[in-house]
């Protein structure tokens, strides 16, 4: 049973043509959650799975799943599944999601072929509004197939124009009415680009992902007093944009110590800053931060938020005015399951393909799906680590390789055997 690089080469071009943007170097791509692009690729996608003879359901916040049940599976079987997503950021790649959906259909295409015959269904998926392009909330698909999220609650997610998600979904035809339920599946693959140098550095065409990071997010204000640049001498000053400065530099002083005593993986990272007034001749009586901190192990995280509002308290005394720190996300990692982790890991050897174990950085579709069913995930090289841009590339080959992993670790967890 052999993958063809060069089907799925014709088909991620040919998604890639969806909301293809301008641009001066490479392939860039903009497919935001019902908009005419999305309904052509997600049309497009289901022309495809048509063709292989795949039972396509839809479901109310337009998850796409195609079924391929051939006679020798037991209908009544819990499916193995593969996929990613097809939404984009705003002038995004081409690889990232669509790699994921059309490597599990190519794995399906290619052992038909072979005549490869599972003893359980294989569903090829496409989850809606990974990214969070349209509504501001990703891994929105999965949220709701792995009843994170109830349909209700994601239908009334509205974009910038108030326009809902159930609105969007209903004007491109996508707002189906099947049941799309991940904790019926026996277990679940994506394959994604790495987004990261990892790969590329060691020379390895395969990324077996051990964890998907963990997430938190904290809100920090800072409050002094808003007074005349040149008016006010410095020593009677209560800078609030001041306090703000110490504290980056803080967050970023205990993120580096963790990462170099406990954690590699750990990051923190204070990525907004809003001041007020923000006059350029008065002095900020506002400073309000947001705090991204990740690691693949909760204590860390923990651990970094503990460091941060101290951190907070200390700069507030020090500098005699207010600080508060609020915690208002945390997202668990997610661990990979053994046994498909380990059926990647077979596949791999079989072929005789180098192979590097490595924690995800960012978040995915299967973070969701991991807290209802056995979980793997597999990673491409990204060429310099360049994702979300349309320079965004990772050659056909490679591709293909994770992709022949990907079909090998399906055909095995589903019980395919040679006709």
């Amino acid at each position: 049973m052999n993958v063809r690089a060069e089907r799925l080469r014709d088909d991620l071009l040919a998604n890639g043509e969806f909301g293809r943007v301008d641009s001066d170097e490479g392939h860039g791509r903009t497919v935001l959650t019902g908009s005419s692009a999305d309904r052509d690729a997600r049309e497009y996608l289901v022309e495809r799975m048509d063709e292989l003879g795949l039972d396509v359901r839809i479901d109310p916040v337009g998850n796409i799943a195609g079924r391929w049940t051939p006679d020798s599976a037991d209908p009544n079987a819990a499916p193995v599944a593969a996929g990613s997503h097809l939404d984009s950021v705003p002038r995004g790649g081409i690889f990232d999601g669509p790699l994921g959906v059309y490597a599990a259909l190519e794995s399906v295409r290619a052992m038909q072929l072979a005549g490869v015959e599972p003893d359980r269904p294989i569903d090829v998926v496409s989850f809606t509004e990974e990214e969070g392009g349209r509504v501001g909330t990703g891994l929105l698909g999965s949220s709701v197939a792995s009843g994170k999220r109830s349909v209700d609650e994601a239908l009334a997610f509205e974009d910038e124009s108030g326009t809902t998600l159930a609105e969007h979904l209903e004007a491109i035809g996508f707002r189906g009415t099947d049941r799309l339920d991940a904790s019926d599946w026996d277990a679940w693959f994506e394959l994604h680009i790495e987004q990261s140098t990892t790969l590329e550095d060691a020379g390895a065409p395969v990324g077996i992902v051990t964890a998907i990071t963990g997430l938190t997010n904290c809100g920090v204000t800072f409050v002094g007093e808003a007074n005349h640049a040149g008016g006010q001498l410095m020593d009677g000053r209560t800078d609030a944009l001041v306090a703000a400065a110490e504290f980056v530099e803080q967050v970023e002083h205990a993120a580096r110590e963790v990462a170099a005593t406990e954690s590699s993986f750990a990051v923190a990272t204070v990525g907004e800053i809003d001041v007020e007034p923000g006059a350029r001749n008065v002095i900020p009586g506002e400073a309000r931060l947001s705090v991204d901190i990740r690691d693949v192990d909760t204590a860390v995280m923990d651990e970094l938020v503990d460091r941060a509002r101290k951190a907070v308290a200390r700069i507030e005394r020090e500098r005699e005015l207010d600080g508060n720190l609020e915690r208002y996300r945390t997202t668990e990692p997610a661990h990979m399951n053994e046994r498909c982790v380990r059926a990647l890991r077979d596949a791999s050897e079989q072929r005789e393909l180098k192979t590097v174990e490595l924690p995800s950085g960012g978040g995915h579709d299967t973070m969701h799906v991991g807290r209802v069913t056995d979980v793997g995930m597999l990673f491409a090289p990204s060429r310099d680590g360049i994702s979300h841009n349309p320079l965004e590339w990772t050659d056909w080959e490679d591709c293909a390789k994770c992709t022949q992993v990907l079909a090998d670790a399906l055909a095995a967890l589903s019980g395919g055997r040679s006709a």
